[in-house]
């Protein structure tokens, strides 16, 4: 059904650049009905429940058909030796001047909050940087969890990454729709699984819209291909499937990544700051959760720095001088260990990108995060009242 599908969409394949503007209506366009077919291509399989703190048990049995002559090692080549900025976001200055780059690939890997009926799939056909892939962050996750875009088993991950056609040679910028928002999870994604390459793009795909640079329009083509091939990967991953070939050789971090038994722990350690990305209202309990069946509160002893806070009127990055006072006013020492927090793990990343760009680039991100802990009965929840 999917290869017909693609098959369809691929005989009425277009694609074209188009000048951007702050004001451009292109995300108003119509898309084909052929377009919105491809979003069924994406669509979860049911699968049974398990607790994230078992994550590094839950590594599914999988059949990886390996060429070793495609696997990239891990040097960085000539070509891309200049692609190696310090700071943990670039310009869109810089990107569109090193666009052209090789060994420099492009992630759109938008992703919107449920109530805000956007689809990313469908935005990135009708408008994206020119040559960047998809990367569906919904669909690149552990599927052996209710947990949203969990994160995936390493073979997993190898085998979506190696789908789109990336390699541990290849330098990333990851960019959203929003600003610095989704992209930042993508961005501790690969961080996670080794991959340091891997950068930001500072205020995203409106930064660059509003920079009067090009954006790319495609219905159809090889982006499309590549991502459906990435979500099919992951089915046979988890279905214990033979994928392949593997480009992309994994290098597991556990350092950056916590689970419920950590955060459990930490209560009575107080090894590590938990700082939570959540607005002050879910934070201190007197906002509903925005997923069903979720308490309201926060992790006991954490503190509350909401993302929005590590970010500009442009939604860029702010400068390492006002990161520092922000963490400082809400009782964080930068001088100790961080773990960060949120709903469902993306905007936590956003402050560790923050804290990224101060020094601090060990921070572990609590990937089950309020979901995980708040929907469990036996978790301690503390709320403004408490305190």
């Amino acid at each position: 059904m999917a290869s017909a599908v693609l098959s369809r969409v691929l005989s009425s394949s277009h694609r074209f650049l188009v000048q951007s503007s702050p004001s451009s209506s292109l995300y108003s366009a119509s898309l084909p009905k052929s377009t919105q077919l491809l979003t069924s291509l994406f669509r979860k399989v049911p699968v049974n429940s398990f607790t994230a703190s078992s994550w590094s048990c839950r590594k599914p049995h999988i059949f990886v058909c390996r060429m070793s002559s495609s696997v990239a090692t891990s040097e960085v080549s000539s070509s891309n030796a200049s692609l190696l900025p310090k700071d943990p976001v670039v310009s869109v200055d810089w990107l569109h001047t090193n666009l052209e780059e090789p060994d420099l690939k492009v992630l759109d890997a938008s992703w919107y909050m449920p109530d805000e009926q956007r689809n990313p799939l469908q935005e990135y056909q009708v408008a994206h940087i020119p040559g960047a892939l998809f990367f569906d962050v919904d669909g690149i996750s552990d599927r052996s969890t209710n947990l949203p875009h969990m994160l995936p088993s390493e073979g997993a991950f190898a085998a979506a990454v190696s789908a789109l056609g990336i390699e541990n040679k290849d330098g990333l910028v990851v960019y959203d729709g929003k600003g610095i928002f989704s992209a930042a999870r993508v961005w501790w994604m690969f961080r996670v699984f080794g991959h340091d390459r891997v950068w930001v793009l500072d205020g995203g795909l409106p930064r660059w819209r509003a920079s009067g640079y090009d954006v790319e329009s495609s219905a159809s083509g090889d982006a499309i291909l590549k991502a459906s091939a990435a979500s099919e990967a992951i089915e046979k991953v988890y279905q214990g499937q033979r994928v392949g070939p593997i480009t992309f050789e994994t290098r597991f971090q556990p350092h950056l990544l916590w689970t419920l038994d950590q955060v459990r722990n930490n209560i009575e350690e107080r090894t590590y700051q938990l700082v939570d990305a959540r607005s002050k209202a879910r934070f201190d309990g007197v906002a509903p959760e925005p997923r069903k069946g979720i308490r309201s509160g926060h992790v006991p002893g954490s503190k509350c720095v909401p993302f929005p806070q590590m970010l500009d009127g442009s939604q860029t990055l702010l400068p390492a001088d006002e990161l520092k006072k922000k963490f400082e006013e809400q009782g964080v020492s930068l001088e100790n260990p961080i773990v960060t927090s949120c709903g469902t793990g993306v905007t936590a990343c956003v402050v560790a990108l923050g804290l990224h760009r101060l020094g601090k680039t060990d921070v572990p991100v609590y990937d089950g995060s309020w979901t995980e802990w708040g929907s469990n009965p036996d978790t301690p929840v503390s709320t403004s009242l408490d305190e």
